[in-house]
């Protein structure tokens, strides 16, 4: 009999396992027998194959699923707008079905569908959309509202991009790209995100495929999703899992200084589990002395995601929610992962850097010429980027906030 009160785990068309909860809300997890038997794959590197169930108690599995879901304000929206009770297993049971990666989670009266349905957004549709930043509102029927299932704080929502527009996944359709809107805190976030990652790509880091759009007025950033591969006939969804489910964090333990993993603990993991681990490595390390340079302090453990190939290697995904946070005065300055046991970017030296340099292991020299070398690219390319973003989108003042904090802080180690 199926459990009404159960959910199953697919990875495609594939029963992977099985998730409850107990009288706490807590959930287990057991994998299904054919997954086990037929060259399954465990789906984190804390849920090995195995034939005994992860125990809800040991939290092992809830933290990994709880990582799926939105957090902050985000999840606010979603708890009241569809009005179910504020708990990681209602939430997945909710919206479970297009996660970040290939898993989908759905009751255990559902299966995957393999007609995937789609409604066209308007440009009516798209006004409400970006003027109510992606919130599901209650008078749409309830497979047709933007959706919010993606984890994270900020508003965002995932629809389907072709060359005829935009469209709303409807019901656990996957979908292609990630739509990130101004918020009444911070109205020119998106600006500084797409901003901040031509400035990483410029340099040499690997980053998403992001671009800034105009609506009404709005701005709002365009993010082609990494873990999604489409081809004529169909949209592919490509597993993953961040560095808080790869290393057994919760999702409130993301900053190190909050009792999250270090970045020593991050780049060990990478040099264990990519298949490159060389060029991913100095990629993280570069992204880390990025963070610091460009001014963004919220580089956390679950900002960085291992992506599981079609052709079964693992690697460092692109980077992604790159944003100089140091531009806006409200958020905090302090770094998610210290450098050499300092937090506060404006006064680390080149004596946190060697301890740095200690704590993961690196050549002194190596860390040394990185921190120099990213700070002259950054200088380098910093007016390049502003003056190709000016082009595309238009002079925005506020980004001189931006390029301030890039140069002070560059200047320091050039």
């Amino acid at each position: 009999m199926l459990d009404e009160d159960g959910l199953n785990v697919w990875f495609k068309q594939q029963l992977v396992g099985y998730l409850w909860r107990n009288a706490i809300d807590y959930i287990g997890f057991r994998y299904d027998e054919d997954w086990i038997l037929n060259s399954g794959f465990p789906i984190s590197r804390t849920l090995p194959l195995q034939n005994e169930a992860f125990a809800e108690e040991d939290a092992i599995a809830h933290r990994f699923f709880a990582n799926l879901l939105p957090e902050g304000g985000a999840r606010e929206h979603i708890v009241r707008d569809l009005k179910v009770g504020d708990s990681d297993f209602n939430l997945l049971k909710a919206i479970g079905g297009e996660c970040a990666g290939a898993l989908s989670i759905l009751p255990a009266e559902k299966v995957p569908s393999t007609e995937h349905g789609y409604r066209p957004l308007t440009s009516d549709d798209m006004s409400r959309l970006v003027v109510r930043r992606g919130h599901l509102f209650a008078n749409e029927p309830i497979n047709e509202r933007p959706r919010l299932s993606l984890a994270g704080a900020q508003s965002k929502c995932a629809v389907l991009m072709s060359e005829k527009g935009y469209f709303n996944p409807i019901g656990d359709a996957p979908s292609t790209h990630i739509l990130k809107f101004e918020s009444t805190e911070y109205k020119h976030l998106p600006s500084y995100e797409v901003f901040t990652s031509l400035l990483a790509k410029e340099i040499g880091l690997p980053v998403v495929d992001i671009a800034l759009e105009t609506l009404d007025g709005k701005r709002y950033a365009k993010v082609a999703r990494y873990d999604r591969i489409s081809d004529a006939d169909d949209i592919e969804r490509i597993h993953q899992e961040d560095f808080c489910q790869a290393l057994g964090y919760a999702h409130a333990k993301k900053y190190q200084h909050d009792g999250g993993p270090t970045f020593a603990q991050c780049l060990n993991l990478v040099r264990d589990t990519s298949d490159d681990p060389a060029i991913d490595s100095q990629n993280l390390l570069r992204w880390q002395v990025f963070n610091v340079l460009a001014g963004n302090s919220d580089g956390h453990a679950k900002n960085l995601s291992l992506l599981y190939h079609r052709d079964g290697t693992i690697g460092l995904t692109p980077f992604y929610d790159l944003v100089c946070t140091r531009a806006i005065e409200r958020i905090d300055a302090n770094l998610a992962f210290d450098i050499g046991g300092e937090r506060n970017p404006a006064v680390i030296t080149m004596e946190n850097w060697t301890q740095f340099a200690k704590d993961c292991d690196v050549s002194l020299r190596f860390m040394q010429n990185t921190v120099k070398d990213v700070a002259k690219d950054l200088l380098r390319a910093l007016p390049l980027v502003r003056k190709a973003f000016d082009a595309s989108y238009g002079k925005l003042s506020a980004l001189d906030r931006v390029e301030r904090v890039v140069k002070k802080q560059c200047q320091r180690f050039e």
